[in-house]
């Protein structure tokens, strides 16, 4: 039988802690967001859906990406027991430089729109966490304004080849001079992809005000007021500013970019370079041979050809090919520090964010993205210390099996 008794009234005051409410509404949003998958949930019901159906969303069905996440979510980790690692260490050495921790921040393009800090705050988050922040050509702050919000850190420019060359020139030799010390140039990017998304929602830079972005604004006035209240949203470094997403794209980007115009950036290039988009890795070994520093597995977060190769999946491959003779990283479909950890142990040497960190920017601006990285750092760190790893030079493939779930039919070569 259990003894029972009445409750004794200071064993009921131990048990009646109560917290201090929060009256900071960004805080404690962000408080209880312990995923990436969380900050996603919080910008969704902050931001107007345009805006963030033109982040969260990818090209036509958005297989790409889908199968992107899935791919990381289908590893299965090996840790070793009875190998102490109670402090791990989780910088890297990355392009001639350091990093904290073995990501940073990818390329977005229009980033005002989500949220009205933009670049600022992810060079900002970025220059603090001790990880590079990467400059989209079509982003909405300036080269030299991101080098001012991050002045000690790293700063990483990407680069599309346009129809007018000389600006691309020409924001290269702006970068350069600004001291960024690594060039992304984007090669997956001939045509916009078929964002549906985006045209069924008519979006469009600047924004318009339609009665139907006006019924979606009223349960999110403080989007509309940062928008209205703060200076106009437009491109810091081209003068196209109005039209749909494709129409910009379109305009701005040359299918007729070819290994001449990789040869005269270089040129022009005085720091590293890297080449962002590769899918394959006959590729991969062509674009070494013409003396690049680097390449990210990419298909672009999914936003151009749905259906392309998983970046994730070719990871092993393309290291094993062409990993002595260069910079193996990659990103697409990172909601997680152990998709991190996977893909250093599988050989990339570094990994980009993008999607996250517009999360946790919609989500609470430059403490959203904030916590985006130290919700990363931490999962990568418990990750690490579950495998029995004390540091990222100890990750192996040993580590890690990526489970098959699409497997391809022999070829037929007629």
């Amino acid at each position: 039988m259990v003894q029972r008794q009445f409750p004794k009234p200071l064993e009921l005051l131990e048990l009646m802690q109560f917290k201090k409410p929060e009256l900071n509404g960004t805080k404690r949003r962000l408080d209880a967001a312990y995923t990436i998958n969380d900050l996603r949930t919080i910008a969704k019901r902050r931001t107007p859906k345009a805006a963030f159906d033109y982040t969260d969303g990818a090209a036509e069905g958005e297989t790409s990406l889908a199968r992107a996440r899935q791919a990381f979510q289908d590893v299965e980790f090996h840790p070793d027991v009875l190998r102490p690692a109670a402090d791990v260490d989780t910088s890297v050495e990355i392009l001639g430089g350091p990093s904290a921790l073995p990501f940073g921040i990818a390329p977005t393009g229009f980033t005002r729109l989500m949220q009205t800090e933009g670049e600022v705050a992810g060079a900002g988050a970025a220059g603090a966490a001790g990880i590079p922040f990467t400059l989209s050509t079509l982003g909405t702050t300036s080269i030299e304004n991101v080098k001012a919000a991050n002045p000690n850190g790293r700063n990483w420019f990407q680069l599309y080849v346009m129809r007018d060359r000389e600006i691309s020139y020409e924001l290269a030799r702006r970068a350069g001079a600004a001291g960024f010390d690594t060039l992304q140039f984007t090669v997956d990017t001939p045509v916009a992809g078929a964002r549906l998304r985006d045209k069924r929602n008519g979006f469009s830079i600047p924004p318009q005000l339609t009665l139907g972005t006006i019924i979606n604004a009223i349960p999110r006035p403080w989007w509309w007021i940062d928008f209205l209240t703060t200076p106009k949203l437009e491109f810091a470094s081209l003068s196209a500013t109005g039209g749909t997403v494709g129409d910009l794209l379109n305009a701005a980007m040359d299918p007729t970019i070819s290994y001449e115009d990789l040869k005269v950036i270089r040129e022009i290039w005085p720091g590293k370079i890297v080449i962002k988009g590769v899918q394959n890795v006959e590729d991969s070994k062509r674009l070494i041979d013409h003396g690049v520093d680097g390449i990210i597995l990419s298909n672009h977060g999914g936003r151009q050809l749905d259906r392309a190769p998983i970046p994730f999946h070719l990871l092993p491959t393309v290291v094993r090919e062409v990993g002595k003779d260069a910079t193996v990283m990659v990103d697409t479909g990172i909601m997680n520090g152990a998709d991190i950890v996977a893909s250093i142990a599988l050989g990339a040497k570094f990994t980009l964010i993008g999607r996250a960190y517009l999360y946790g920017l919609m989500a609470g601006g430059r403490a959203g993205v904030d916590k985006t990285i130290e919700i990363l750092r931490s999962e990568i760190e418990r990750t690490m210390k579950l495998l029995g790893v004390a540091s990222i030079a100890e990750l192996e493939p040993r580590h890690v099996t990526q489970l098959t779930r699409l497997a391809p039919m022999p070829r037929q070569d007629v």
